[in-house]
């Protein structure tokens, strides 16, 4: 759902020295300072393998991403709903009041993160659409002649069809049908978009990029089924390196043509992206029940499934949508009528897989997690300025060339939501340094949630890393071939945006962007429990393998980062 800016993709100025593999790294870490606190419990000792908590197993775990959801958001619903579903969550299980999103606070960071337990620096997912030094542009077939540096775009771009609801499938009687569309949607991605591996001329699909193991991929191991539902084919991604983590994966594109009487994708009109989440609701509801996301055949009830919701997102991102004002209420605080509408709609839904765990008889031996794969900033839009980012990028190219006669455009790619990413065509810690000071010493034009215009200084940015010191901060080495050579901080309500359609946007390291809910509600969770120690969301996949009565150990992520099992489970 972001709009990434390309320049000179395929410039021979961009030379990668690096494999695809990258080395250990540690947790990224936020700008903002750590929000410390006591667990009200007391911290659980640890056992023989450092991953403490209560040991608890389950034979099931339910899974549910709630994109944009902050945690003051379930405090305040269930506050102000206290018979809700989502409050006997909170009452029946362990919340996690000061969990924080990796950095970039983006859907694929984020999911990939939650279910590997590694930050960006260790999965090598530093974002959906990215830029990669050592690959070759998609369609490349001279791989010998080819100058390498390729974009990497695992999202709506790799469908046969992105247009379509099915990605392409070609299922008659859409939307109706889509719960019909293949649970193995990597043969709906073209490879003809997807970027090339040099050492063997081949694309390289979103499971082969992912550096380390899943969480299904550990349970497939131990005999157990797997599925899981999101937004994009190229979430195959959460197949793992073996390509085979996942036994049933349901993913409509979100980014496809919406049926009237909606104009454009799912996400432009709230009640459309309502209707869009409710078909992966109903495939969730298909595998409680015994059956494959389609309903029409029988399969186990996975050991480890789920699916994450776009309402939340889309009602904090739209200015209006069916009658209704979206995002939050002056002062930030209290979300507006659309907001609103939307929390109820996700509510029912955490309403109706209750009522089916315990239809089935599975409430006693299902463990729900809800988490968010990332929060929204700003909630106040009286902070909003929205950004174009284009001029930026292209004033900073036209300053790189005008010191560099007969230079290429500095900039190779960027993608630039509330946060700042840019590759450059000249990889030398010089040229990176060049870029911060450029970005340092400029002003940027912007316009305010009302349309005004409004200046910020230094391009919008708090603070800037440059070449080595943004392998720094995501704990990589200066050889990783991902990483960008720009990681730009975005002040305080910048969103980088041409338009003036969004009043929010994710993908930074603001508290509005990476401060999530995460609750751990489980069979034997008689009362309601609060850990106010930070924790992060990556903690939910060793967490998962142990409530599973599996090792978390067996995780490539958990052994490089040393990611711990979330305290009290």
């Amino acid at each position: 759902m972001k709009t990434a800016k390309k320049n000179g993709l395929a410039t021979a100025a961009v030379l990668g020295a690096i494999l695809m593999a990258g080395s250990a790294v540690a947790p990224a870490m936020a700008d903002d300072a750590s929000r410390g606190g006591e667990d009200v419990q007391g911290q659980q000792g640890s056992d023989s393998k450092g991953q403490g908590g209560q040991g608890e197993t389950s034979k099931h775990v339910l899974l549910l991403s709630v994109d944009g959801l902050h945690q003051k958001d379930l405090d305040l619903y269930v506050q102000n709903h206290p018979t809700s579903a989502l409050a006997s969550l909170v009452n029946h299980g362990t919340s996690y009041t000061h969990a924080q999103t990796p950095v970039p606070s983006d859907s694929f960071p984020g999911m990939v993160g939650q279910l590997t337990g590694g930050n960006p620096g260790t999965t090598g997912v530093y974002y959906d659409d990215t830029f990669n030094r050592a690959l070759l542009p998609a369609g490349t077939t001279d791989c010998k002649n080819t100058a390498p540096g390729a974009e990497v775009a695992f999202t709506e771009a790799a469908d046969r069809n992105q247009n379509a609801l099915d990605a392409g499938q070609g299922l008659a009687g859409l939307p109706a049908s889509i719960l019909n569309m293949t649970g193995q949607p990597g043969a709906l991605l073209d490879p003809a978009t997807l970027p090339v591996d040099p050492a063997t001329c081949k694309p390289v699909y979103p499971h082969q990029y992912l550096k380390v193991n899943t969480v299904f991929e550990v349970a497939k191991s131990a005999g157990l089924t797997t599925a899981w539902s999101d937004k994009h084919p190229a979430y195959e991604i959460l197949n793992g390196p073996s390509g085979k983590g996942l036994d049933d994966l349901f993913t409509p594109e979100i980014n496809s043509i919406a049926p009237a009487p909606f104009n454009g994708d799912w996400t432009k009109d709230n009640a459309a992206t309502q209707q869009y989440d409710g078909y992966k609701v109903q495939a969730v509801l298909n595998e409680i029940d015994g059956k494959d996301h389609s309903g029409t055949k029988t399969a186990a009830v996975p050991g480890i499934f789920g699916m994450n919701f776009q309402a939340v997102s889309t009602a904090q991102k739209l200015p209006t949508s069916d009658g209704l004002t979206g995002g939050y209420l002056q002062g930030g605080t209290v979300p507006g009528p659309l907001l609103s509408k939307a929390l109820d709609f996700v509510n029912a839904s955490v309403g109706k897989f209750e009522s089916a765990l315990a239809a089935s008889g599975h409430a006693k031996d299902t463990t729900v997690i809800l988490s968010a794969k990332h929060g929204q900033s700003p909630m106040d839009a009286s902070t909003l300025t929205r950004v174009p980012d284009s001029a930026i990028i292209d004033g900073l190219n036209a300053t790189w060339k005008s010191a560099h006669p007969g230079s290429a455009d500095l900039v190779a790619f960027s993608t630039d939501d509330d946060i700042m990413q840019l590759w450059l065509s000249d990889h030398s810690q010089a040229a990176a340094q060049f870029a911060k000071d450029y970005l340092a010493a400029h002003p940027a034009a912007g316009n305010d949630i009302n349309g005004a215009a409004k200046t910020v200084t230094t391009s919008g940015l708090s603070k800037v890393y440059a070449g080595s010191e943004v392998a720094n901060y995501f704990g990589t080495q200066t050889s990783d071939a991902r990483y960008p050579d720009i990681l730009g901080i975005a002040q305080t309500g910048v969103v980088y945006t041409g338009g003036k359609a969004k009043i929010a946007e994710h993908g930074g390291a603001s508290a509005d962007d990476r401060d999530v809910p995460l609750v751990v509600s489980g069979a034997n969770d008689e009362h309601a429990r609060t850990v106010t120690t930070a924790v992060e969301t990556t903690q939910i996949a060793p967490t998962i393998l142990k409530t599973l009565g599996l090792d978390p150990n067996k995780l490539q992520a958990v052994q490089i980062e040393g990611t711990k099992t979330l305290p009290q489970r």
